[in-house]
C-alpha cells in the first residue's frame, strides 16, 4: 500500500462533499507530475490524506482511498469546462485521473501550521517551500503520524485488528 496527500479547495470540493457523494473522480489535474503519479503509481486501496488548501487554516481533514485507477479525465474534452484542453485527443487522452472513496472525516483538522511544528514530519512534501503539487506521495510514517494526531478512528481500528 502507498500513501498520498491530495489537495482540494473546500469551495470547489470538500471532505463533506466526498462524504456525501461517497466517491469522486479526481479530475481537473493539469500538472504533468501529478498526472504521472496518478497514472503510473497509484493503486486501488492506496490511502489518501484529504487536504483542504486555500482554507483557513489549510490542513488535512480526512481520509480516502483510491477506488479506481487509469480513468480518462472527461473534463479535458469538454469546451465548457475550465479544465478543457483543446490539444487533448480522445484517441490518445492526455489527462488521466483516479477515483477516490470516502473513508473518514477527522474530528479535528491537522493544520498546516501544526504540521510545521511537528519535527517528525520533516521532509514531508507539503511542508516544503514552493511545494504546490495537488497530488503528493506521503511516507507511511508521515501518514500514520498525521492520522494519530487527528485521532483517526480508521487507523485505530486497523491497529486493533493486527
Amino acid at each position: 500500500m502507498q500513501y498520498w496527500l491530495m489537495k482540494s479547495e473546500p469551495e470547489a470540493f470538500s471532505i463533506q462533499d466526498l462524504k456525501k457523494n461517497k466517491t469522486t473522480g479526481w479530475d481537473g489535474v493539469r500538472n504533468y507530475q501529478a498526472r504521472n503519479l496518478m497514472r503510473d503509481q497509484m493503486q486501488i486501496g492506496d490511502r489518501v490524506l484529504f487536504y483542504h488548501s486555500n482554507a483557513e487554516p489549510p490542513g488535512v481533514v480526512g481520509l480516502a482511498e483510491v477506488s479506481k485507477t487509469g480513468l480518462v479525465d472527461p473534463s479535458q474534452f469538454d469546451p465548457a469546462s475550465k479544465y478543457h484542453d483543446p490539444k487533448a485527443d480522445p484517441e490518445n487522452p492526455r489527462w488521466i485521473m483516479v477515483e477516490i472513496a470516502f473513508l473518514e472525516q477527522f474530528k479535528q483538522i491537522v493544520s498546516l501550521p501544526e504540521m510545521r511544528e511537528m519535527a517528525e514530519l520533516d521532509g514531508m512534501m507539503v511542508l516544503q517551500k514552493g511545494a504546490r503539487l495537488s497530488v503528493q506521495p506521503v511516507s507511511e510514517a508521515h501518514f500514520k503520524l498525521i492520522c494519530a494526531r487527528a485521532g483517526s478512528q480508521i487507523q485505530k481500528s486497523q491497529k486493533t485488528k493486527k
